[in-house]
């Protein structure tokens, strides 16, 4: 019996010392992550957070990770810039909010005339741009993961009803992107502000029009209010992608476990946040239509001018910027035959079963 305890308090030995050894692997990790919209948006801030709480579950609450709203600890449009600087360990935004940087940050969230959330996942993951988009994050210090997209965009609010392209000339429009500028060549007088300023800008008076996601964020922000005018399609948002971006140094610094949550994470959210849209988009479309709403479609004049306009922007900075010219003929080669290929089934189905349900109620 003796001989027994003594053998039953050996097996014990290694797992006393092997306590330190997994402490030491999986350490305590406290992060700082903001996201680039305030807390009432419930998919977009809600979706980081979600992120967050799931790194969390995935490291038996090891590695806690505490989520900020825009303007709590940064600025909205700033996420980029705290990421860099390793004020923060990172951010969840639209990397288009900083093609004042390099106009190339905007293929990587949402292109005008470009990839739909299907198809820019696809590129990202299995068609070259998500190794293009680790290459200019590298230049910021920053490691990127997709995380989430909103789909298919509405072309936003107009005080006035937009019948030919006359009537963008000078209008005031809170548009984000490359999209700027493809509206300021058609004759409109673009703006980029966050999203807690658009609704008391558009109430002043400041804006004459606005544009931020869909139906259900657009409800909370209350645009139905002051503007009627609800224009689709959002030809340069046919899909828009989030990342979470991380100070390089700190992702580095993580145990293979913990980079490994992180990236889970991040790929459940692609799928979450589009499925969060696709189910309450048509409940907030429904009920704005009821609040005053007037459902416009843009003229195609207006589509045609901007297709034109889009493409030639694209030539110019491709012979402006190395980097835009490499990633656009990556990214308009992937675009082009994806194109071809949702014509033949996706399109082809969408164009007969849409209207036919709508006849036949």
């Amino acid at each position: 019996m003796q001989r027994r305890l003594m053998l039953g308090a050996a097996a014990a030995v290694p797992a006393v010392l092997a306590t330190p050894a997994l402490a030491q692997a999986n350490p305590e990790v406290r992060w700082r992550i903001s996201s680039a919209f305030p807390r009432n948006l419930d998919v977009l801030y809600g979706t980081g957070e979600r992120i967050t709480q799931r790194v969390a579950q995935l490291t038996d609450n090891r590695f806690q990770i505490r989520f900020f709203a825009a303007n709590e600890i940064v600025p909205g449009l700033q996420v980029l810039d705290a990421v860099q600087a390793g004020t923060i360990e990172g951010g969840h935004t639209p990397v288009y909010y900083y093609t004042g940087k390099d106009p190339s940050f905007a293929f990587f969230t949402a292109l005008p005339f470009g990839l739909n959330a299907r198809q820019n996942l696809a590129w990202l993951a299995y068609g070259g741009g998500g190794e293009l988009a680790a290459e200019l994050l590298r230049d910021y210090n920053i490691v990127g993961f997709p995380a989430g997209d909103t789909g298919a965009q509405m072309g936003g609010w107009f005080r006035n009803e937009i019948k030919s392209l006359d009537d963008l000339k000078g209008l005031k429009f809170r548009v984000a992107g490359l999209a700027g500028e493809i509206f300021r060549r058609m004759g409109a007088v673009p703006t980029q502000i966050a999203a807690s300023d658009i609704y008391p800008a558009l109430e002043r008076g400041t804006l004459d029009a606005v544009e931020f996601v869909g139906p259900h964020d657009d409800e909370k922000l209350g645009f139905v209010r002051v503007a009627r005018h609800y224009y689709a399609p959002g030809f340069w948002e046919a899909g828009a992608h989030l990342h979470l971006l991380v100070n390089q140094a700190a992702f580095e610094a993580l145990p293979p476990a913990y980079k490994a949550a992180v990236e889970t994470a991040c790929g459940e959210a692609n799928a979450d946040m589009l499925a969060r849209y696709d189910h309450l988009n048509p409940q907030a479309l429904r009920r704005l239509v009821g609040a005053g709403a007037q459902l416009r479609f843009w003229p195609r004049d207006i589509l045609q001018a901007a297709w034109k306009e889009a493409h030639a922007l694209y030539d110019e900075m491709s012979a402006k910027n190395e980097r835009f010219r490499k990633i656009w003929t990556s990214y308009k080669a992937y675009r082009d035959e994806e194109y071809q290929w949702f014509r033949v089934a996706e399109s082809s189905f969408d164009n007969f079963a849409f209207p036919e349900a709508a006849r036949r109620g």
